[in-house]
């Protein structure tokens, strides 16, 4: 038993000294106020978002997009230009360390303060653009978790649409993955793991996932330190819910693979804002790219026209604030 003590101590001792730290952005000093550059927002410290923009000839409203992890604009390729048609234009733009932002960042995460600091930039700018009209923010996945931290941090949209959000951080992980993470990211930060061996369908789309495969934009290894970070944005979306007041859509689908159901049901009654909850039984985790795609749209679509007329869908769920930690 000694002897076990012994090489048991040894070995944490070893990991402790081998720790670092995970990396993470710095964000520049503040050079200038941020501004549109053509179809790319620059942020004060210079930073350059690409964006994808589908504009309405007559617009009633205008929608921000954040993508979901490892993706960019494009995650809105489909639905931009659907919405465009119907009044609604679209602005997507890509977050920092993702899609056709400096290479030389890319796959280093960017923390949530500054994607949410984008965040808030991007949506004053369109504002600003289109002064007059509503003005929505849709967040996919990682960008649902941004979203919520933008709208516990100041951010006062028209409306904000939470596709799936990623909201599986510490708290929701067992002691084992979270222990695994943790030592990982601290010993090995750059260790870029592709989940190509996990058998995990993010849509019924095989066309899309076929597509992004193809697509160099799109990140297909991700480092343990980016994972880590993500997982605390996910804790920090979680811990907003009940302070959320901006009018929520809540989307999720039956079949998602990537956001546990548990989690998800705790957030939605978690939630004190006015809110809409949709659950599609066809759904997976990429709602708005799924085969039933226009399912989901024309639920957004209605709800920015009319935040009280029943969604088309019919797959609105009655929901109660259950305040659960």
């Amino acid at each position: 038993m000694r002897a076990m003590r012994a090489f048991v101590v040894g070995f944490a001792l070893l990991i402790l000294s081998a720790c670092t730290t995970p990396q993470i952005q710095e964000l520049g000093l503040a050079v200038n106020e941020p501004f549109l550059d053509g179809e790319t927002a620059v942020m004060a410290d210079g930073a350059r978002l690409p964006m994808h923009v589908w504009r309405a000839k007559k617009p009633k409203a205008v929608v921000v997009g954040v993508h979901g992890m490892n993706g960019y604009a494009e995650d809105f390729g489909l639905p931009g230009p659907w919405f465009a048609k119907r009044n609604i234009s679209f602005y997507a733009y890509d977050q920092r360390s993702f899609g056709r932002t400096d290479k030389a960042k890319r796959g280093l995460w960017p923390g949530g303060e500054a994607m949410v600091s984008d965040l808030k930039s991007v949506y004053a700018l369109v504002q600003q653009k289109h002064e007059g009209l509503p003005v929505y923010v849709i967040g996919l996945s990682m960008g649902g978790a941004v979203t919520m931290k933008a709208l516990d941090n100041g951010l006062e949209p028209a409306g904000a649409v939470l596709v799936a959000p990623a909201v599986w951080g510490w708290r929701a992980m067992n002691p084992f993955l979270k222990s695994t993470l943790w030592i990982t990211a601290h010993v090995a930060p750059s260790y870029s793991p592709t989940g190509e061996s996990l058998d995990i369908w993010p849509s019924d789309n095989i066309e899309v996932l076929r597509a992004i495969g193809k697509d160099p934009l799109y990140q297909s290894k991700t480092r343990t330190d980016t994972i880590y970070g993500l997982v605390t944005l996910m804790d920090e979306a979680y811990d907003s819910a009940e302070r959320l007041k901006s009018p929520v859509l809540y989307l999720y689908g039956k079949n998602d693979q990537i956001v546990p159901a548990d989690p998800t049901h705790k957030v939605i009654g978690r939630i004190r804002a006015p809110k809409r909850v949709a659950i599609y039984k066809n759904g997976w985790h990429m709602l708005m790219r799924d085969k039933q795609r226009e399912v989901v749209w024309k639920d957004i679509a209605a709800w920015i026209a009319d935040k009280r007329a029943p969604l088309p869908s019919g797959e609105e769920q009655k929901v109660k604030k259950v305040a659960q930690k």
